[in-house]
């Protein structure tokens, strides 16, 4: 399960500087991204919650008139990231950038046609696919009608809010807008300036080490999500949907978040820009793969090596001493430690002659939020 992104087309010929081979691939923050990011916090603290306290903060200013508007569109932002948020993506044009402040990227976003605007509000929450070229929703019944048919198994009030979005996009355009510029001055200002000098100095960063060390490097040791063939000319990021994308001979755009984590997200949208959206590094460690989760869950859910990780949870013993304690032979031993140590769950320390084995407490205490986070990326 990954999205693959074939970026053959921005690597720059041979006789190009090795520091100029990646020079299409942009690092910025946007404000816009990060607004969707906030009101995605805000519906779903949940997901976040070493950002409890801003959170909670935030919810107490706004008014209940504001909140309410709020909830009338979250479908946009709450279980999903819509992709109207990366509006400078689908903007005609090879390098069409992120904008310094909100109302640059809202310029963008008015940029879009009514046609685009839908579709990427629509994608996720009402099953319209961007991965493929496919007639307009505005024009095509068939899919105006399912579009409509599955916001009503949604609820209520994302059939009303779909069907005014079918209706009439631009009124549905200006209201968004202006509850996003809303959203801007009761609390997103005060959130922007602290945390755009941040995402600049990651991003300078970031195009730095892009520089200097290479796309693999500058990927790589974002998050154990991204894996890179840099002679095949390919990202793919460990997500659930198996989807492939290519940039063609446009541009990549890197947008980092600071209130995002653990989400890495790819924009994969047909005709636009791909774009990575990934976490600032915190100092905690980087969760494991879909595939690393796969084999911890696996090497547990066998009962002897459930009952080897309680022997080896109290102290480290020899393989020796443990085919002693379960009567079972060495070599049978060795194959269950084996399972474990690839999972990353036990630790090993030679004595002498003898190397002893022990639960590493601390990989199997963090399994539970792993998993919830390699889900939720």
């Amino acid at each position: 399960m990954s999205v693959t992104i074939d970026i053959t087309g921005l690597a720059a010929d041979g006789s190009a500087p090795e520091a100029d081979r990646w020079a299409r691939i942009s690092v910025v923050p946007s404000p816009l991204a990060e607004l969707g990011m906030a009101l995605h916090v805000l519906s779903e603290p949940g997901h976040h919650p070493e950002l409890g306290g801003w959170t909670a903060a935030v919810s107490s200013r706004l008014s209940p008139h504001l909140a309410d508007r709020l909830c009338e569109a979250d479908f946009l932002w709450r279980t999903t990231f819509s992709d109207v948020f990366w509006a400078f993506a689908g903007v005609p044009g090879d390098r069409v950038l992120p904008g310094a402040t909100l109302a640059e990227d809202l310029e963008l976003l008015d940029k879009l046609t009514d046609d685009q605007f839908v579709q990427a509000a629509l994608e996720f929450t009402c099953g319209v696919r961007g991965d493929t070229p496919r007639p307009g929703t505005l024009d095509d019944p068939v899919l105006r009608r399912r579009a409509l048919d599955m916001a009503a198994a949604r609820g209520p009030m994302q059939e009303r809010f779909t069907r005014r979005l079918l209706e009439d996009p631009p009124a549905i355009r200006a209201w968004l807008r202006q509850l996003l510029l809303d959203c801007e001055e009761a609390f997103f200002a005060d959130t922007w300036a602290r945390v755009q000098p941040q995402l600049a100095a990651e991003a300078r960063h970031r195009t730095e080490l892009l520089r200097r060390r290479g796309l693999t490097e500058a990927l790589c040791s974002l998050s154990g999500a991204f894996s890179v063939d840099e002679e095949a000319a390919l990202i793919t990021v460990d997500k659930l949907p198996v989807v492939r994308t290519a940039t063609g001979d446009g541009s990549l755009v890197l947008v980092p978040t600071s209130l995002g984590r653990p989400h890495v997200l790819v924009l994969h949208r047909y005709g636009w820009q791909p774009v990575i959206s990934y976490p600032l590094s915190g100092p905690r460690p980087q969760a494991p793969s879909v595939a690393e989760l796969t084999r911890r869950l696996e090497a547990l859910a066998h009962p002897v090596r459930m009952r080897l990780c309680r022997y080896l949870a109290r102290a480290p013993h020899t393989t020796g001493e443990l085919a002693d304690a379960y009567g079972m032979s060495a070599p049978e031993i060795s194959r269950h430690l084996a399972v474990l140590k690839k999972a990353g769950l036990i630790t090993q320390c030679r004595r002498g002659r003898y190397v002893q084995h022990q639960l590493d407490l601390s990989a199997v205490a963090r399994l539970g939020s792993d998993f919830i986070e390699g889900l939720l990326r």
